[in-house]
C-alpha cells in the first residue's frame, strides 16, 4: 500500500466497496458515488475513489490519513494516528480499525437470507404468526415477500418483554452508550442488505437506500457521543437542588415506509439513549428492513430492548391503546396522526406525532430561476416528493413565473424514472398504487381549475407504480394540490404579486413542517424567513436543518412535539427534581 508520511497502523476484514463508501458517508458528500469529498473542514482535500484499487484519504497538507486497498474478499485500512483527531472522518476510520484489530465477532451479515425467513424480534427470539401478509416490490406491482402477522398474544409478548428489560436497561447510561454504538456497527457491516431490503419493498433508487441507512447510522452515533448531565438550579448555603431526567419506560414506535430504517433510528436512537424501551412497528407497505434492523439490533441488546411487531391493521391501534406504553412515537398522516392522538388520551400516554407538511419554497425576485432549478426541483422530487419536508408548492414573482416553470419543467423531462435497482435511475416507483391514483386526481382537479401541465401529468404505461414527474404552471390557492400534501412527483408553481403577498399565502395553510427562502439578498432571504410559520426553514436550500442535532417538529397540523437534538431526547423522558438541605458545616472552636 502506498502512503505518504509516518508509518500507519493496520489492519484487515471483509467489507463490499458500497460498506466502504458508508462508512465514510457520515462526514462526506455523494454517498453512492464513486468519489467523496469532505464538506465541512476547509483545506481539507479527502477523496475515496475507485473502491477496487489503492485508494488514500488526505487531511490537511497532504498528509495520507488514510489509506485503502482492496484485494477479492479482503480490505485494508492504514490510518495515522495523529491525524484522526482534526477530522470525524477520520475518527470513523480509526474506530473502525481500532474495533477490528481488538474484537473478533462472529459475523453479522445476513447474505444468503431470503427476505421470507425474516421473523418478528421479541424477546431476543424470531417469531412467526400464525398468518402472513404479502409485501409488494412497488417496481413491478408483485408481492416478493411475505411478513407475519402479529397476534394479540404475541404482541403482549413483546409488551412484557420490554417492560421486564426496561427496569435493567434504565441503569447504566455507559451501557446504553457503547450498545448504540455496537447498533451502529452492526447496521453498517448489513448495509448492502439493507440497502437492497428498502430498494425492493419501498422502490427509491439504490444510491438513496445507501444513504438511508448511512443516516440511520449517524443518528446512532450521535445520540451515543451525546453528553447528558444534572441540570444543578442551586447548589449554595442554603441547599441543593438539581433536574435530571428519568425514562418514562415502554415506547410504542409508529414508523411509515417512505424511511423504513432511518426514520425508526429518529426514535430508537434517542428513546434508547435516555434509557426506555421500545416496541417498533413499520409500516405493512415496508416491513421487511424494519424485520431485519430487529434481528441485527437483537444481537447486540439484551433481550427485550427491542422489539419489532408487524401487520395490517388494526395492530397499530392495539399497539397505541395497550396499557404497557408509557409514550407513543408516531410518524404519518394527519388523519391517522388524529387517530393516534385520540386513542393515546384514553391512557394519558406521552405523544410525539409528527404529521407531514405542505411545505412552501418562496423564491424572491432577485434570482435567477436557471441557477436555483435545479436544486428546487430536487428539494421538491427527490424520492418522488415522498418526504414530509420536501417542498410541495413554489412561490415564485410573477415576472420569474414562466421562466422558473420553464426551468423546473426541463429538468422533470430529463430525470431519468425506472426500477430503484438500476443503476442509472434518479426516481423510482411510488410507495404503492393508491400514491398513483391520487396523484392522477390532484393533476385532473389542477387543470379543471385553470393550471396548465409543463412537464408530467401522466401513468407511466409499465409493470410497477410510476408517474412521470410533473410541474404544473399558473396552479393558484384553493386548488387541491396546492393546498394538500400531495406526497408525491407534482409540483405546483404559483405566481405572486409581492413578498407580503407570498408570505401570507405560504402562512395559510393548516402545516407548518419546514419552508425555505430564495434569494441573492441573504439579509433580504433571512428577514423572509423569520415571518414564515414553520418548525424549520432554510435560505438558499431546503430542509437543510434535517440534521441529528436540530430539532425536527412542525407547527400547526405537522405533528405535536419535536424529535432529533436534545429536545427530541428529551421528549422520551420525565423530570425529576431533587430538593435537599445544604451540608452542615462543622463549628470550628477556639482555643487558647
Amino acid at each position: 500500500m502506498r502512503s505518504l508520511g509516518r508509518p500507519l497502523v493496520s489492519c484487515r476484514w471483509r467489507w463490499d466497496a458500497v460498506a466502504v463508501r458508508a462508512a465514510y458517508g457520515r462526514h462526506a458528500e455523494g454517498v453512492g458515488r464513486g468519489s467523496l469529498r469532505h464538506p465541512q473542514h476547509a483545506g481539507c482535500g479527502q477523496t475515496v475513489t475507485s473502491f477496487g484499487v489503492p485508494t488514500s484519504l488526505y487531511c490537511g497538507a497532504g498528509r495520507a490519513a488514510v489509506a485503502v486497498s482492496k484485494t477479492p474478499g479482503q480490505s485494508s485500512v492504514s490510518y495515522d494516528r495523529r491525524a484522526r483527531g482534526r477530522c470525524g472522518l477520520l475518527a470513523v476510520a480509526h474506530r473502525l480499525c481500532r474495533r477490528q484489530i481488538q474484537c473478533h465477532r462472529r459475523p453479522l451479515s445476513t447474505k444468503g437470507r431470503q427476505m421470507g425467513e425474516l421473523g418478528m424480534t421479541i424477546d431476543g427470539s424470531s417469531m412467526w404468526g400464525r398468518q402472513t401478509f404479502g409485501v409488494v416490490d412497488p417496481a413491478t406491482g408483485a408481492v416478493f415477500a411475505h411478513a407475519p402477522v402479529c397476534t394479540v398474544e404475541q404482541l403482549d409478548q413483546a409488551m412484557d418483554a420490554a417492560l421486564r428489560a426496561f427496569h435493567e436497561w434504565r441503569r447504566e447510561d455507559d451501557v446504553r452508550r457503547a450498545a448504540l454504538r455496537e447498533c451502529a456497527r452492526v447496521l453498517l457491516g448489513a448495509l448492502d442488505e439493507l440497502a437492497t431490503t428498502i430498494t425492493a419493498e419501498q422502490g427509491k433508487p439504490r444510491a438513496a437506500s445507501v444513504a438511508e441507512v448511512v443516516a440511520a447510522v449517524s443518528w446512532l452515533r450521535y445520540y451515543a457521543e451525546l453528553d447528558i448531565g444534572r441540570e444543578i438550579v442551586q447548589d449554595d448555603r442554603h441547599g441543593y437542588a438539581d433536574v435530571v431526567r428519568r425514562p418514562l419506560g415502554v415506547v410504542a414506535a409508529i414508523t411509515p415506509w417512505n424511511f423504513p430504517v432511518a426514520l425508526a433510528m429518529w426514535k430508537l436512537a434517542p428513546a434508547l439513549r435516555a434509557g426506555n424501551t421500545v416496541v417498533l412497528k413499520p409500516s405493512p407497505y415496508a416491513p421487511m428492513s424494519a424485520l431485519m434492523t430487529g434481528e441485527l439490533l437483537g444481537r447486540v441488546l439484551p433481550a427485550g430492548v427491542v422489539n419489532v411487531v408487524t401487520g395490517p391493521d388494526p395492530l397499530g391501534d392495539r399497539i397505541v391503546t395497550h396499557p404497557v406504553p408509557r409514550m407513543v412515537s408516531f410518524t404519518g398522516s394527519v388523519v391517522t396522526g388524529r387517530r393516534v392522538a385520540a386513542a393515546a388520551a384514553g391512557g394519558l400516554k406521552r405523544m410525539t406525532l409528527e404529521l407531514g407538511g405542505n411545505d412552501p419554497a418562496v423564491v424572491l425576485d432577485d434570482v435567477d430561476p436557471e441557477q436555483v432549478a435545479d436544486d428546487i426541483f430536487w428539494a421538491a422530487l427527490a424520492d418522488n416528493g415522498q418526504r414530509c419536508m420536501a417542498a410541495k408548492r413554489v412561490y415564485v414573482a410573477r415576472h420569474r413565473h414562466d421562466d422558473l416553470v420553464e426551468a423546473l419543467a426541463a429538468r422533470a423531462r430529463a430525470t431519468r424514472v425506472g426500477p430503484g435497482s438500476q443503476p442509472s435511475v434518479q426516481l423510482g416507483p411510488l410507495g404503492n398504487q393508491l400514491q398513483v391514483g391520487r396523484m392522477a386526481e390532484y393533476v385532473r382537479d389542477a387543470l379543471a381549475h385553470g393550471a396548465a401541465l409543463a412537464a408530467g401529468g401522466t401513468a407511466l404505461d409499465r409493470p410497477g407504480y410510476f408517474y412521470a414527474p410533473t410541474v404544473l404552471a399558473g396552479a393558484t390557492d384553493g386548488v387541491r394540490v396546492v393546498d394538500e400534501e400531495q406526497f408525491g412527483p407534482v409540483l405546483p408553481v404559483i405566481a405572486y404579486r409581492d413578498v407580503d403577498d407570498a408570505v401570507n399565502r405560504a402562512n395559510a395553510s393548516d402545516f407548518g413542517l419546514t419552508a425555505s427562502v430564495w434569494s441573492a439578498d441573504l439579509e433580504r432571504a433571512n428577514a423572509v424567513a423569520a415571518r414564515l410559520d414553520a418548525g424549520q426553514v432554510s435560505v438558499n436550500a431546503h430542509a437543510a436543518g434535517v440534521r441529528p442535532d436540530l430539532p425536527f417538529g412542525g407547527h400547526k397540523c405537522s405533528g405535536i412535539g419535536v424529535e432529533n437534538g436534545v429536545w427530541g431526547l428529551h421528549s422520551f423522558t420525565d423530570l425529576q427534581a431533587t430538593v435537599r438541605p445544604a451540608p452542615k458545616r462543622r463549628r470550628q472552636t477556639r482555643t487558647g
